[in-house]
């Protein structure tokens, strides 16, 4: 129990510091969210807030004006996860351990986003996928409710590696495109590791989410060494498929050229249909680490604002 406390006192307490660094690198605190857009502004009526009164106007018009926002409510959003066997790549053994595996490096990912999310006010929920919804949590702002999530990160990183939970995850995305019946950004880490069809079902999944209005944030999350440059030693390796258990053992120069190719044109496909449909798509390698990866993204999210 004791070792259970001091893990999630570490994942609690590494979200709020690099939280903390990225509102100091903005030299703003973001409290007010990152979906409130101002539109435009109106004439103050007397007996109302004065909180949004843009004062700089009045100095040079000496009347009040209001400004109005175009989203009055707060940011939703959905963290999505998909948790299949394959994400859990690197296994202990498979050389350089001290990088995260892909799903580790999503669940801390998971952790920082709760974290300036909480901050923001903004309400936020999270769904665990593979084959079908494991996890799907509802959509608040507490921080009661942060605590729990970050419960369940916890409780996803203590599960041991199992084989047979395999990537499925497009029904699920379909149901929640048809659930969430407000305006809400998804953000979905993915190694998107499928066949051709499947992939394909993939995309209609997020056209789907972007056809009924929501913001899709694609972290499409490898192990990019290996996965896509097929950075092994040149020895007889035996490579374990983590989702169907097949095993194969083979000499990763005779296979290294083809391999390479094939994964260029798939993340070609997969880089091209998220710009069709206007998802934010970020390329992630886990090796290069959290932090490394999620400062930039969102500072770059911020001067978009």
């Amino acid at each position: 129990m004791f070792e259970e406390t001091e893990r999630y006192k570490t994942l609690s307490f590494y979200a709020r510091q690099i939280v903390e660094g990225y509102i100091t690198g903005l030299h703003r605190s973001p409290s007010h969210g990152f979906s409130v857009e101002f539109a435009e502004h109106r004439q103050y009526n007397n007996g109302e807030s004065t909180r949004n009164i843009d004062w700089r106007l009045y100095g040079r018009t000496d009347r009040l004006f209001v400004k109005q926002f175009a989203e009055e409510t707060n940011l939703r959003c959905r963290l999505v996860v998909d948790h299949s066997g394959s994400m859990r790549f690197p296994t202990e053994g498979q050389g350089n351990t001290a990088r995260p595996n892909k799903l580790t490096f999503a669940l801390y990912a998971c952790a920082i986003l709760l974290e300036l999310l909480v901050r923001q006010r903004d309400a936020f929920g999270l769904t665990l996928l593979s084959d079908g919804m494991d996890v799907h949590s509802e959509m608040r702002s507490s921080k009661v409710h942060q605590r729990y999530l970050l419960e369940l990160l916890e409780r996803e990183l203590r599960e041991p590696a199992t084989e047979g939970r395999r990537t499925a995850v497009a029904a699920s995305l379909h149901r929640l495109a048809e659930e969430m019946h407000r305006r809400s950004m998804v953000v979905l880490f993915t190694d998107a590791l499928t066949d051709d069809n499947e992939r394909e079902t993939l995309f209609d999944a997020l056209r789907h989410l972007r056809h009924n209005k929501h913001e899709v944030l694609l972290f499409h999350t490898l192990d990019y060494g290996r996965e896509a440059r097929f950075e092994f030693d040149d020895r007889p390796t035996l490579f374990i498929d983590l989702e169907s258990g097949r095993r194969l053992k083979a000499q990763p120069a005779e296979v290294e050229s083809r391999y390479r190719e094939t994964m260029r044109q798939q993340l070609e496909e997969i880089r091209r249909h998220a710009m069709q449909y206007r998802i934010d798509y970020q390329p992630v390698a886990v090796e290069e680490g959290v932090e490394r990866v999620m400062l930039p993204f969102l500072l770059k999210r911020a001067r978009m604002r």
